[in-house]
C-alpha cells in the first residue's frame, strides 16, 4: 500500500472534528500565528481534514494522483510538508480557522504539470496529456471559488509545488540513460537540456523569494487585501445563490 495512503489514514483521527476543536488540535488561525506566537500552526493545519466528505475527497485524489508520482519519483520525494499554502491563506483569510489538508493534493497536480513540462522532449503525446492535466487542474480550481472553501491554501500550495517540480522531478533524457550500451568512443548525450537547468534556477529564485516575502508580510501583520483589491475573487465570487461576506 502507498505510504501516502497510509500517512493519510493515521491522521483520520482528526477529521471528524468540530471547528472549536480543529482549532484545538492546530488549524490555522491568523490572530494566533501573528500575535499569538503559534508559528507552528501554519504546520499543524495541513495535516487536518473538515470533515468526512473532506477526508474521502482527498483520500481518492491520492489513490488516483499520489500514487503514480510516489512510484515514479520515490516517497522521501513527495513527503516533504510545505506550509506555503497556509502562509497564502493566512495573508488573506484573517477571520475564520483554516484546515490546509487539500492543499497537499492541489500540489501534487502543481508537481505533475512541472514534471511533464520540465521532460517534456521524452514524452509521447505531449499536447494531450498538457490539455488533459489542465482541465483537471482548472477545473478543481474553479471548485475553490465556492463559499468556505479555502482556495488561497490550493492556490499557494500548487504554485509552490509547480516551482518545485522544476527542482526535484528532473529526469535524465533517453541518451544519457543507455549510454552504458553506446560503442565506445560514440558521442554521448548530456544528462539534462540545457532548459531544465534554466527552468531549475528560476524556479529556486521564485521559490526563496516567494516564500521570503510571504513569511514577512504574514509577520508584519500585512493583510493580502490591501496589495490585491481583487484577490478576493480567487477564493469566492458571489452569485445570487450565495454571498461570500468576509
Amino acid at each position: 500500500m502507498s505510504w501516502l495512503i497510509i500517512a493519510s489514514c493515521v491522521i483520520l483521527c482528526c477529521s471528524f472534528s468540530s471547528f472549536f476543536r480543529l482549532e484545538k488540535l492546530g488549524a490555522l488561525k491568523w490572530d494566533k500565528v501573528v500575535h499569538g506566537n503559534q508559528a507552528w500552526r501554519l504546520i499543524t493545519c495541513i495535516w487536518l481534514h473538515a470533515g468526512v466528505i473532506h477526508l474521502l475527497a482527498n483520500m481518492l485524489s491520492l489513490i488516483f494522483i499520489g500514487i503514480r508520482l510516489e512510484k515514479q519519483f520515490g516517497f522521501s520525494t513527495l513527503s516533504v510538508p510545505f506550509c506555503s499554502g497556509s502562509v497564502l491563506s493566512s495573508l488573506f483569510i484573517q477571520r475564520r480557522i483554516s484546515v490546509a489538508a487539500s492543499g497537499a493534493l492541489f500540489g501534487l497536480l502543481g508537481l505533475m504539470l512541472s514534471e511533464l513540462l520540465t521532460n517534456w522532449t521524452i514524452y509521447t503525446n505531449k499536447a494531450t496529456a498538457l490539455i488533459t492535466l489542465m482541465v483537471i487542474i482548472v477545473i478543481n480550481l474553479a471548485v475553490g471559488i465556492l463559499p468556505h472553501v479555502d482556495n488561497f491554501a490550493h492556490i499557494g500550495d500548487f504554485l509552490t509545488d509547480f516551482l518545485l517540480g522544476f527542482v526535484l522531478l528532473l529526469r535524465p533524457q533517453f541518451g544519457w540513460v543507455g549510454r552504458k550500451h553506446l560503442p565506445a568512443g560514440a558521442r554521448v548525450t548530456s544528462k539534462h537540456k540545457a532548459y531544465q537547468y534554466l527552468f531549475l534556477v528560476i524556479a529556486m529564485v521564485l521559490l526563496i523569494a516567494g516564500f521570503t516575502v510571504g513569511l514577512v508580510m504574514l509577520f508584519r501583520g500585512e493583510n493580502g487585501h490591501d496589495h490585491c483589491s481583487w484577490c478576493h475573487y480567487l477564493s469566492c465570487v458571489p452569485t445570487s445563490k450565495w454571498h461570500c461576506g468576509n
